[in-house]
């Protein structure tokens, strides 16, 4: 067994605000053993963040310790003088914080803020420093350190900005990281590459890593002990593969049980209806304009020729990695983009070719539920007028009465106390926000909700219940769903039909079924194989994508996904594929298949 590295006993802090005092920090107890990996998982709230702010003495103002020991190598940091402290964050513990955009200092290059870390605590300097600085962004796989060594962070992607924090956290060798949240912002490709990097810096350097998130496939993946945390405390303590093959606590069941793989498959594979929505080359292009005259210098291909259909009461689950244009998708078929080309027709009417009060007609068929309801709902409107106020300018209920009764029963629909209607949106949880968002959307009847990354933002426990409300609502009320993700296991619990995109256009196209468990395409393949999954004693392929998504101004010729594909071919590089039709309800577009349609 390995020394113990950090050794927490009964940490307790509080946050004073203006009411009573919360204890977000209730009395934990932990130990971290040198070179291994501590996860702490529960669900928003619970305290793990605090508890990691508290260990390096960073809370907020509010916040105070009050009670509690935190030894790193037998030394109690919290008797240190700040000065003291100081010195030893960036030396001997690091952190890794959940938003890398908000984290980096947005008026500093990445090379000046790394070389910040070496220069407080090495003695680099020099040609020595500015050797290190590239060998660090190198050893966490950013290419091309030397051009991006005097870039700022927005000009980095987020899989970039991850990965130059990283590189500071390590650049002065600590021997514990914090990892707060590190790949929950990231698509499922980059997270794997992240996830992988942490991995090899841990072997390399010996470092042990304190994994906080709400993740359970990645800490099935990658954590060798897990401690669960509910209320401030800590309920459980186990080693990594006891606790996914038998949980002790009522509430660690919990979190395993709301896991979407963990719960019912996809619906039933009923007889495909009639398309509701049929949508054919579509394609949403942005100008790029540069100069003071705004000149249109190229062109952003967002959507680039993309054709799909979904019929009444079924859910199309398009999935993709940030970039490939799937919001854009969802936002030009309800026609709050207004798309270059391509047709989009909804209940038999063409939908491109309305303007103003005709369009203005249909709207009550089709709406949206957007990924942040705290950004999507009003914050100076109550819930009643949220839910009135779609009602009223389309004229769906015009006796104010009729629609306060309206919303009343559809807040009874989805599971909201009738009080609700009273709150603001800051004074309701994030489950409750979104359930609101959902509330919205159906005031006005809808036929199609365009359901983009709902419940991405979510615990797992509170994206169960929501899951469960919208498979419910399509039941009883016939909707049919566009639901646009990342995460394949929502898409295998909700979905009939699966479309997979990539830099603008959809690759493959099947039943849940089809796709998800005999995945054709290359850019398929490797999705799947990345998302972290809960496996005990198990062994699955992985298939590690090199690079990132092109840029959607300039991509590649041929095949869009070639210089990343792991099965390239010469006609790849020279031509786009065909849609290859390996079965009546698959399509791909891989030139890996054009003898099978």
């Amino acid at each position: 067994m390995s020394e113990v590295l950090l050794r927490v006993e009964n940490l307790s802090t509080v946050l004073h605000g203006s009411g009573e005092p919360v204890r977000a920090v209730d009395g934990v107890d932990l130990e971290v053993r040198r070179g291994e990996t501590f996860a702490i998982v529960g669900e928003s709230g619970s305290g793990k963040t605090m508890t990691a702010l508290s260990l390096m003495r960073l809370l907020p103002e509010t916040g105070r310790i009050v009670a509690g020991t935190v030894e790193l190598s037998g030394v109690d940091l919290l008797a240190l003088p700040e000065a003291a402290m100081r010195a030893v964050r960036g030396r001997r513990i690091a952190m890794v914080f959940q938003e890398p955009a908000t984290s980096l200092n947005s008026v500093l290059t990445v090379g000046t803020q790394i070389r910040e870390v070496l220069e407080r605590h090495t003695d680099l300097r020099g040609a020595r420093l500015e050797e290190r600085v590239l060998s660090l962004l190198d050893s966490v796989g950013v290419p091309d350190a030397g051009r991006r060594v005097d870039e700022y962070p927005f000009q980095l992607s987020g899989g970039l900005r991850q990965r130059a924090m990283i590189a500071m956290a390590v650049a002065a060798g600590p021997d514990l990281l914090i990892a707060d949240e590190p790949t929950s912002a990231l698509d499922v490709t980059i997270q794997a590459q992240v996830l992988e990097l942490l991995r090899e810096l841990q072997k390399k350097n010996g470092m042990a890593i304190l994994l906080i998130t709400h993740d359970l496939g990645i800490v099935a993946e990658t954590a060798h002990r897990v401690a669960v945390m509910r209320a401030g405390r800590v309920v459980e303590v186990a080693q990594a593969q006891r606790f996914f093959a038998s949980p002790a606590h009522p509430y660690s069941r919990k979190l395993l049980e709301a896991l979407p793989g963990r719960r019912a498959t996809a619906p039933g594979e009923s007889m495909r209806s009639a398309p509701l929505l049929l949508v054919r080359n579509l394609s949403v292009h942005f100008p790029v304009r540069k100069g003071l005259l705004g000149r249109t210098v190229g062109r952003v291909k967002a959507v680039d020729g993309v054709s799909l259909d979904i019929g009444a009461g079924r859910t199309l689950g398009l999935v993709g990695e940030s970039g490939c244009g799937k919001t854009t998708v969802g936002k030009a078929i309800v026609q709050l983009i207004r798309p270059t080309a391509g047709d989009v027709e909804f209940g038999g009417v063409e939908l491109t070719r309305l303007r103003g009060r005709a369009l203005r007609a249909h709207r009550r068929d089709f709406q949206i539920i957007f990924q942040d309801p705290y950004a999507s709902l009003d914050p100076r409107m109550r819930v009643a007028d949220i839910l009135a106020e779609g009602m009223a300018s389309l004229g769906i209920e015009t006796n104010a009465g009729v629609r306060l009764k309206r919303v009343a029963e559809i807040l009874d629909r989805v599971g909201l106390a009738r009080e609700s209607v009273e709150r603001y949106p800051h004074e309701l949880s994030g489950g409750q926000r979104q359930r609101i968002a959902i509330a919205r959307a159906l005031a006005v009847q809808p036929k199609l909700i365009v359901c983009d990354e709902p419940t991405s933002a979510l615990d797992m426990p509170v994206q169960a219940q929501i899951l469960d409300l919208l498979k419910s609502l399509q039941r009883d009320l016939g909707l049919s769903y566009l639901f646009i993700t990342h995460n394949l296991a929502v898409v295998e619990y909700l979905a009939h039909e699966v479309a997979v995109m990539y830099l603008g256009r959809i690759v493959e196209r099947g039943t849940t079924e089809e796709v998800l468990r005999a995945p054709k395409h290359p850019y398929t393949q490797a999705l799947l194989a990345a998302v972290p999954k809960i496996e005990v004693g198990g062994v699955r392929e992985v298939i590690r994508l090199e690079g990132e998504l092109p840029s959607p101004v300039n991509p590649p010729s041929g095949c869009h996904f070639h210089p990343r594909c792991p099965k390239v071919m010469p006609e790849c590089r020279e031509r786009y594929p065909e849609n290859f039709n390996p079965s009546g309800t698959r399509s791909v577009a891989c030139w890996l298949y054009q003898k099978e349609s």
